[in-house]
């Protein structure tokens, strides 16, 4: 078995071998003489500030004693916080995952490391070091899985928040696993989560879960919003004021009832947000987000009514949104699924909006929406558009766009996506060229290879 040297053996060598002594050594890391000398003499445990001096003194790259570092200095010594705190934060700085990760596990035994955890967790959370605070945040979870606290509440939002990503079986599952823990969360980050959960659930289609969210949304927001009218003042700061989530809640439930078909109730929710009358002393802000509810709520009426075949206001809902860019990409969407159903043409529509047509993050007055959203809206719209040239016996460029559709839908695996596009091409097989049957076959194969390690988690639970 081969024995590694200790970090001091390995100065000591260096010394050794470049005929340096301590005096000499001192000037050139900058590092006290005396310190160095009691560090080498086994006298005094080594800081971090001073092994990084040491390591760039003998010309190793940065964080090379890390390993040994965890092992002599903190596995085998007394635990001192001194030492730890800078150690996980330069582990962070340099990307030394696994050091990060090894060192955490060793303080798990002891429950008094925990609040300091989790404020180096929120540290790296703010400065986005987002794989370094996932560490930390799963640690203090695991250590307090017992406990009803509000802190592995945060921490589990913060893991929901973090592990959320272009793929949707994982979404979903983020979303389950932390929906338990919503109602422990303090009252400043309740109603954000319920937004992310709104999200989240909305992009994978679960709309029975949307209106039980936006449901406890809006009662909870009400509820401190009328509070907040009284003469006691009871002021939270949170990421958006009460009224954005009265009025997402309301937006959230039209959403839900709009795909369901059912556009009467949809529409009880859009006369819900597009004038609150029952606001009060409403500041610069408040009026913003009051304004961009009422500018959705005129677009929303206008997919309405193309929605149950009155095409007739097509073209002033192609005026509305032209002076609003933030809703072409939207109003596509929208559009192209009108479109379809009944059987009109929008050739020119699409050939004003091309520059739409391209994947990209979307904004609007208030803030970026949810990229999952995006991404599940973009999909379908490929698909639409795919479906729409078809009808318009434009087979080849249907088609392409139908398997652009599934290419996406597999990225983001989205089993929704991947069965419209299947059906879709196999009806039309017969008008596909060898070179786009070739194409259909390897991604195909794709959705095969998603199913198997579908398969193979759902064994891995049993």
């Amino acid at each position: 078995m081969v024995m590694t040297a200790t970090i001091r053996e390995q100065i000591e060598g260096f010394l050794h071998k470049n005929e340096l002594t301590i005096n000499r050594f001192a000037e050139i890391s900058e590092v006290n003489s005396g310190t160095l000398s009691n560090i080498l003499n086994g006298n005094r445990p080594i800081s971090m500030h001073q092994l990084d001096r040491i390591t760039e003194a003998m010309s190793l790259e940065e964080g090379y004693f890390y390993d040994l570092y965890i092992n002599e200095c903190i596995f085998h010594a007394t635990p001192d916080w001194r030492r730890l705190g800078p150690f996980l934060h330069r582990c962070a700085e340099l990307g030394k995952l696994d050091c990060l990760d090894q060192c955490v596990r060793l303080t798990m035994d002891s429950t008094s490391y925990a609040s300091l955890l989790f404020d180096t967790a929120e540290h790296f959370f703010k400065e986005g070091k987002r794989e370094a605070a996932v560490i930390l945040y799963k640690s203090v979870a695991e250590s307090e899985r017992f406990q009803h606290s509000e802190r592995l509440a945060l921490c589990q939002y913060r893991l929901f928040k973090l592990g959320l990503s272009d793929d949707q079986e994982a979404n979903l599952r983020a979303a389950v696993y932390f929906e338990p823990y919503i109602d422990r969360l303090d009252e400043v980050y309740q109603l954000d989560a319920l937004v992310d959960l709104i999200n989240v659930n909305g992009s994978i289609h679960r709309w029975d879960k949307v209106e039980e969210f936006a449901g406890q949304m809006l009662h909870k927001a009400k509820i401190e919003y009328n509070y907040n009218q009284t003469e006691i003042k009871y002021e939270v700061k949170r990421k958006n004021p009460l009224i954005f989530y009265i009025l997402y809640a309301n937006l959230s439930l039209e959403a839900s009832f709009s795909e369901r078909g059912e556009y009467e109730k949809a529409l009880y929710y859009v006369s819900q947000y597009e004038d609150p009358i029952w606001t009060k002393n409403t500041d610069n802000k408040e009026l913003m987000i009051i304004d961009q509810f009422k500018e959705w709520a005129v677009a929303n009426r206008y997919v309405y009514q193309l929605m149950v075949g009155q095409i007739e206001v097509l073209s002033d809902y192609v005026e509305y949104v032209s002076t609003r860019e933030d809703e072409i990409f939207l109003a596509l969407c929208n559009i192209m699924i009108a479109a379809n159903r009944h059987k009109f043409k929008v050739d020119h529509i699409l050939e004003k909006f091309q520059d739409y047509l391209i994947y990209k993050p979307q904004w609007n007055n208030i803030g970026k929406v949810s990229e999952q959203v995006t991404l599940e809206r973009y999909t379908r719209l490929l698909a639409e558009l795919g479906i729409y040239f078809i009808n318009s016996e434009q087979f080849d460029k249907g088609l392409d766009f139908v398997l652009e559709s599934l290419c996406n839908s597999i990225k983001i695996n989205s089993n929704n996506g991947m069965l419209r596009c299947m059906g879709v091409f196999e009806q039309y097989r017969h008008m596909s060229s060898i070179e786009t049957q070739n194409r259909y076959t390897i991604l195909v194969s794709e959705v095969q290879k998603l199913n198997e390690k579908k398969i193979g988690f759902s064994a891995s639970y049993l």
